[in-house]
């Protein structure tokens, strides 16, 4: 079989298990935040912290909710690792400078899990299973609970109360990621991954002298890494190391937990709203760019261009033989489609074209399917977008659900496509224009402009992936990233609530004969075209200053 073969069937294979699982998990989901039943370990939790999970919230409080629990999230991750020195279990590593440590905490929160840092050679266990692990649930929880605040605004109406955050934190965690993981992380263990909490091994023989090697609680870390797009790493070769990705299956598999709950949650979105026709036509819309830009870029990487790619079958480099390009170049996709970042592959060997197309992966909001919760609320704000276009071209005022898309609305949501732009480009000319910041990169010319264009849209998206070839830790890069992280999460969270208060406090608009159909195929093309054009030639000039400059020159 060839590797071109081999690929589709990859894909094949994944877009089946995707489907398998799109219908149960989406109904479950909607399920869970519906319900007014509170499960006795959620009561306990709910007891500790003081919550009234049956207390519903306006958007304004909802909101306090988010930031409150960010930000004491944000400050325990920062004191776990500054005291790291001093706690058990910490394999001998030193606590962690301070810039250091605030880059990581607010990767973390923020879902990002950019990392700065050698993962095996930095961090312990306390810190890995108590303070990163933790996060990497409940950041993901945060993204679902804003996106299902949002999903209410559209479903309610006369009311401006969105739910409770509390209530849907702790189901998120409780009822749909921990028990995922769970199962996540026994595949993972049954594939080859490690699942231990020894301390620092000294294997073999490696050029006169040992290496080095710890242990860690890797493939329960590894499953909610990737269930819940986070993508921080236990080591730092992040998914290319054997211990978290032993073999093709593992591959295909982390793959499918990347792309689970941001696909099925477009049916949670159907079934909330009474309408499962429109859940469709996000999903639709979804799966034209995910399927799209992986065809693009096995496509670039299969491409044989001179004698050395003919040799290896097509551009080999930095990827791994156990995955090959198909497995590399679907991985890279969909971790650059989601808020996922975890890598099983050096993006900064890919061909110019293709560290082009993860690039704008994120760039274009990583909506196809994006990050747990992140990913639909954002394809939400698009599909505004989208109606509005449409009025505009037919003289009618937009609606969207049976809520009229007005003047409040459309500031809110062009405000929400405006902030991570702003923030990554505005960033990258400072770090450009800066002396001391371009020496951290490892190319020059169009390459390393790429890479530091990649580290803030990396860290604005929140994804949390590397191009792997700037020294990002730095005082500067360090500051200025987490900074992004911080801002490129929250900042867009505040007009996504506010939006979904003022859809709620509407009544339905009754339905009409020139009403636009927005559970149609024609409007999922429109909202595809919506897309590509608005977000994406936002980041033209730059993309074309980098990896498109460097493509044409190869």
């Amino acid at each position: 079989m060839s590797p071109q073969a081999a690929g589709v069937l990859q894909l094949t294979a994944l877009i089946a298990a995707l489907a398998l699982t799109y219908r149960p998990l989406g109904d479950y989901m909607a399920k869970v935040y519906s319900s007014e039943k509170h499960h006795t370990p959620e009561k306990w939790i709910y007891k500790v912290i003081g919550a009234n999970p049956a207390a519903e919230m306006r958007w304004p409080a909802y909101l306090r909710g988010v930031l409150a629990f960010s930000a004491v999230s944000v400050l325990f991750l920062y004191l776990l690792q500054r005291i790291q020195g001093s706690l058990p279990g910490s394999l001998g590593f030193s606590s962690i400078d301070p810039d250091q440590a605030f880059n990581t905490a607010a990767s973390f929160v923020a879902n990002t899990n950019w990392q700065s840092y050698y993962g095996e050679q930095a961090m312990g266990h306390v810190v890995q299973t108590g303070g990163l692990a933790v996060q990497n649930f409940l950041s993901a929880a945060v993204g679902m609970a804003v996106a299902v605040a949002l999903v209410r605004g559209f479903a309610r109406s006369r009311t401006g109360e969105l739910g409770n955050f509390w209530a849907d934190l702790v189901r998120g965690t409780v009822r749909i990621l921990l028990p995922i993981s769970v199962i996540g992380a026994l595949v993972l263990v049954a594939c080859g991954a490690i699942q231990n909490f020894s301390g620092i091994h000294q294997v073999g023989q490696f050029m006169g002298g040992t290496q080095e090697w710890n242990g860690g609680a890797v493939a329960s870390q590894e499953a909610i890494k990737e269930l819940g797009t986070n993508g921080g790493g236990y080591f730092n070769a992040n998914s290319a190391h054997p211990f978290e990705n032993p073999n093709p299956l593992s591959n295909l598999f982390e793959i499918f937990l990347i792309l689970l709950i941001p696909f099925a949650l477009t049916r949670t979105f159907g079934r909330m709203v009474g309408s499962l026709r429109q859940g469709y036509a996000i999903l639709g819309a979804m799966a034209v760019i995910w399927i799209g830009f992986t065809a693009l870029m096995m496509w670039t990487e299969f491409a044989h261009r001179g004698p050395a790619f003919e040799i290896a079958g097509g551009a080999m480099e930095g990827k791994e033989t156990r995955f090959g390009i198909a497995g590399s170049s679907i991985f890279a996709v969909a971790t650059t489609l989601t808020s996922t970042g975890a890598v099983n592959s050096f993006h900064s060997s890919y061909t110019g074209f293709g560290g082009g197309i993860t690039m704008l992966g994120m760039q274009l909001g990583e909506i196809a399917p994006g990050g747990v919760g992140s990913g639909l609320y954002g394809m939400l704000i698009m599909a505004v977008i989208a109606v509005f276009i449409a009025g505009l071209m037919v003289g009618r005022t937009p609606e969207y659900l049976g809520k009229k898309i007005g003047t409040r609305q459309i500031k809110l949501a062009a405000c929400y496509i405006l902030v991570t732009p702003a923030l990554v480009l505005g960033f990258t000319a400072v770090a450009m224009a800066l002396p001391t910041p371009a020496d951290s990169m490892t190319n020059s010319g169009a390459h390393g402009f790429s890479e530091i264009l990649y580290a803030y849209t990396s860290g604005a998206n929140n994804n949390g992936s590397a191009f792997a070839g700037l020294n990002a830790d730095t005082q500067w890069f360090n500051t200025t990233i987490g900074i992004a992280m911080l801002l490129g999460r929250f900042v867009p969270m505040v007009f996504v609530l506010a939006l979904a208060g003022s859809l709620a406090e509407q009544k339905p608009v009754p339905e009409t004969a020139g009403t636009l159909r927005t559970d149609k195929p024609l409007y999922a093309g429109l909202l595809v075209g919506t897309i590509l054009i608005i977000t994406g030639l936002t980041y033209f000039p730059a993309l074309a200053l980098g990896p498109l400059a460097e493509g044409l020159a190869s």
